[in-house]
This record gives structure tokens, sequence and C-alpha cells, in this order.
């Protein structure tokens, strides 16, 4: 009986230690987070292995993560994010005034070409992304001017949102790696948000389209690729043609596709109707 115990301890142990090792080799990006700059650079060594290990060069590495550093700048900003907690007519204000409808009706006019072609292609009405547009950046005036990778990196460290963030930064890698951008060119928001719409890097991966033909998906600097792409996240999250986008309406409900913020989805429903009368 004694013997037999020691057999099936022994086959435990062996067991546990296999599952140690398997659990050591996991390709998982969840490396130790921290609430402070004081394990950021061994962090980011061990991240940088992980992502050449998905295929990301050494080259992409260098350029995006060489030298970058922990932000506290940018942990501020995310422990302090006030603007969704504004009435409709406070966020109105801030976000889309009077002078953003009269811009806006101008930017239709002045691109009326453009946006039929956008929409007879992906069916969404040119007053709507015109409206994101100008809610999210003032028409490509504010896209941001931080550094996308360091910011990426700081919030994949932080242990708050570290899974997500982490899947963020590596997606902003291959947005590089593919070709579409160039390291130096990845300036946004805080939250790593690219573009004249803010489009979180995994959305640019996965919906950003080259609608000015030059090979690329900039939706930095090109406005073709910007309000296209942007047409192409709302027809692929469901959106129909011709419907409308107040609430009540069938559109509406794809607005939580772009934003989960109910004020913003008022907001930008009203918005995009001033534009339209």
């Amino acid at each position: 009986m004694g013997t037999a115990i020691l057999r099936v301890l022994h086959t435990l142990k062996a067991a546990a230690l296999g599952a140690a090792v398997l659990l050591s080799a996991s390709p998982a990006f969840a490396q130790a987070c921290g609430n402070g700059p004081g394990g950021f650079p061994t962090w980011l060594e061990s991240f940088k292995r992980q992502a050449a290990s998905q295929g990301i060069s050494q080259n992409t590495l260098q350029t995006a993560l060489g030298g970058v550093t922990y932000d506290s700048k940018v942990i501020g900003l995310d422990r302090n994010q006030k603007s969704f907690k504004l009435s409709l007519d406070q966020f109105m204000e801030r976000r889309a005034p009077s002078s953003f409808v009269k811009k806006g009706k101008g930017i239709i006019a002045q691109n009326r070409d453009l946006l039929n072609r956008i929409e007879q292609r992906f069916g969404v009405q040119k007053e709507i992304l015109v409206a994101i547009w100008g809610m999210e950046t003032g028409f490509g005036a504010n896209s941001g001017n931080m550094n996308i990778f360091r910011s990426l990196a700081t919030l994949s460290y932080d242990c708050r949102r570290s899974d997500f963030f982490t899947e963020e930064l590596l997606a902003a890698l291959q947005i590089v790696e593919r070709g579409d951008k160039k390291a130096s060119d990845m300036k946004g928001a805080w939250a790593g948000e690219i573009g004249q719409t803010q489009f979180l890097a995994k959305n640019y991966l996965r919906y950003a389209v080259d609608f000015d033909g030059d090979g690329r998906r900039d939706l930095i600097r090109s406005k073709a690729d910007v309000l296209a792409s942007t047409a192409n996240f709302l027809k692929q999250h469901g959106w129909i043609p011709g419907a409308g986008y107040n609430p009540g309406e069938p559109n509406f409900a794809r607005l939580e596709d772009w934003n989960r913020a109910v004020v913003y989805q008022q907001g930008l429903a009203l918005f995009a109707s001033k534009l339209a009368n």
C-alpha cells in the first residue's frame, strides 16, 4: 500500500511539473503588470520577445519601441475620464457646437463626389461620416500628437486593463509591419486611438481600406481612407443602407458599436441630423 501511494504521488508531481512547463512556454503576452514605472523596462523587453515570436520584425520593434519609456501622464488621463458624464446639451456644446454644424455642411458640399462614392459602396449616409469626423477630431484638426507606442506600452504594462491594451499594442506594431504607416508617423490620442476618426489599432487592422488607391491604408493623412474606413466599420457592424439613425430607428443601434456611451450616440445622431438639413 505504501509503495502504491508513493507511486501516485510521484505521478501527480510529474503531471504538475509538466503543466508548469506548458504554462511557461505559453505564447500569452500577460507578463507581470505594474502600477508604477519600476518594472516597466523588464516588462517591455519581455513583450518585445513575445512580439517577435508573433512575427514582428526586429526593425519594426526597434523603430516603434526602441527607447520607449513609461508615461505617467497617460495613466493620469486614464484615471480621469469625464466627458461621457456630461448631459446631452453639455456634450453637444463641447463636441458638436454650432460652428461645427456650419463647417460640416461646407465639408459635405466640398467633398460631395467622394462622399457619394463612399455611400454608394458602403451604404452609409454622408452626414453620419462627417459627424463622426467632426466629433472625434474636429474634422481632422486634432487627431492627437502623442506617441502611440509609448501610450499603448504604458497602458499594456499598467494592471488596470493590461490584456486589452497588450492586444492593441501588438496590433499597432502589425500596422507598421504591413507597411500602412511608419512607426514615426504613429501619433494619436492618449489611449492609442489613431487617425482622423480615432480608430483603435485592432479596428484599424480589421476595417481600414485603401480608398485613394495608393497601396496603403492611411487613417492619419488620407481623407478618402479615413471616411471610407469609417463607413466600412459601420457596414461590417450591420449598418442598413438608407435606414434612419436617430433613436428608435434601425441604425441607431449601430452607433453603439462605434461608441458605447449613450450620450455620444445621442449626440452623434443629433449632429448628423443637423448636417442633413
